[in-house]
C-alpha cells in the first residue's frame, strides 16, 4: 500500500523546485576560521529579518574578538566563594561610595524608586560592581564581540538575539559600528547587552536622548527599568528567598554575583 506520504512527495518535490528549498541557518564555529563565512550568511539573515544598511556595513566590518572568546572561556571569579568574590571585587569600597553617592543624588534616587519601586542600594550596587561607577566601561568592540559570540558555538543562540539587537541599535543611531564596550559586548554604566537596551533602555536625565555609556542617569533609570520588568516588587525585600531576589536573578545568572549585590545593596540602603 503506498502511504499518504509517498503520495504526496512529487507535490512537496514540485512545491520546492518552484520556491526554492529552505535558506540555511548561518553554521557557528569554535575558532576564527569559519568567522568570515558565517558573517555573510548571517547577513543575508540579518537583512531578511529587516536590518539596513548601517547595521549590515557594521557586520560587514566586524573581526573576530580572540579576547572576548578568552575571557568567555576564563570567568574564574563567579567560582570564587562569597567572600572571596565580595574581596576581589571590592565591594567595601562600592559599599563606601555608594553610600556617598546615594546621599549626594537622594532627590535622583527618591525619584527612581517612586517611579520603579526599586530603591537605591541595588542600583549603586550594581553601578559599582560592573563598571566601578562608570571608571571603566570596557574597551572591546560592541558588535565584534557580540558577532563572534553569536558565531561561537557554545552560546550562539543567545547571542544571535543580542546580535541582531546590535545591528538594529546601528541602524538607530543609538551606537555605532567602533562603540566600545565590554569583553561580551555589554554597553554602558551597567552594561545592558544590546537586546536589553532594546527593551529597557530609558531617559534617566530627562534630556529626551537615551545614552547609557554618557549619562549614569539613563543607565541607573534603565537598571530600575530592568528589574521592574523582571518582578521587582515595591518595598519587598531582596535578600536570597525574600520577593525581589530573582529581579536580582534576572540580572545575572551568577549565584555568587546576585549574593553580593544583595548584600552591597543592604549596606548602601542602611
Amino acid at each position: 500500500m503506498i502511504s499518504k506520504l509517498a503520495r504526496l512527495m512529487p507535490y512537496v518535490i514540485a512545491l520546492t523546485m518552484l520556491h526554492g528549498a529552505p535558506a540555511q541557518a548561518a553554521q557557528c564555529g569554535n575558532n576564527a576560521g569559519g568567522f568570515d563565512t558565517w558573517k555573510r550568511q548571517f547577513a543575508a539573515e540579518a537583512k531578511a529579518k529587516g536590518i539596513g544598511t548601517k547595521g549590515l556595513k557594521a557586520l560587514a566590518a566586524t573581526r573576530y574578538a580572540t579576547k572576548t572568546i578568552a575571557a568567555d572561556r576564563s570567568q574564574k571569579s563567579f567560582n570564587y566563594s562569597l567572600d572571596k568574590f565580595m574581596k576581589v571585587r571590592g565591594a567595601a569600597t562600592i559599599i563606601s561610595q555608594g553610600r556617598r553617592r546615594k546621599a549626594a543624588n537622594e532627590r535622583f534616587f527618591t525619584a527612581i524608586e517612586r517611579e520603579y519601586g526599586v530603591p537605591a542600594g541595588p542600583l549603586l550596587a550594581i553601578h559599582g560592581m560592573e563598571t566601578g561607577f562608570g571608571r571603566f566601561m570596557g574597551n572591546a568592540n560592541v558588535v565584534s564581540a557580540i558577532a563572534t559570540l553569536a558565531y561561537d558555538c557554545r552560546r550562539s543562540d543567545f547571542f544571535t538575539e543580542h546580535l541582531n539587537a546590535a545591528l538594529k541599535l546601528v541602524d538607530r543611531g543609538v551606537i555605532s559600528a567602533g562603540t566600545k564596550g565590554a569583553m561580551h559586548g555589554e554597553i554602558g554604566h551597567t552594561q545592558f547587552l544590546p537586546a536589553n537596551v532594546l527593551k529597557y533602555a530609558v531617559d534617566g536625565d530627562g534630556n529626551r536622548r537615551i545614552d547609557l555609556a554618557g549619562s549614569q542617569w539613563d543607565a541607573l533609570a534603565s537598571t530600575a527599568n530592568f528589574l521592574s520588568a523582571h518582578g521587582w516588587r515595591r518595598g519587598a525585600g531582596y535578600q536570597p528567598g525574600q520577593p525581589n531576589f530573582r529581579a536580582i536573578q534576572g540580572w545575572n545568572a551568577a549565584g555568587v554575583y546576585q549574593k553580593a549585590i544583595a548584600i552591597m545593596a543592604a549596606e548602601i540602603d542602611k
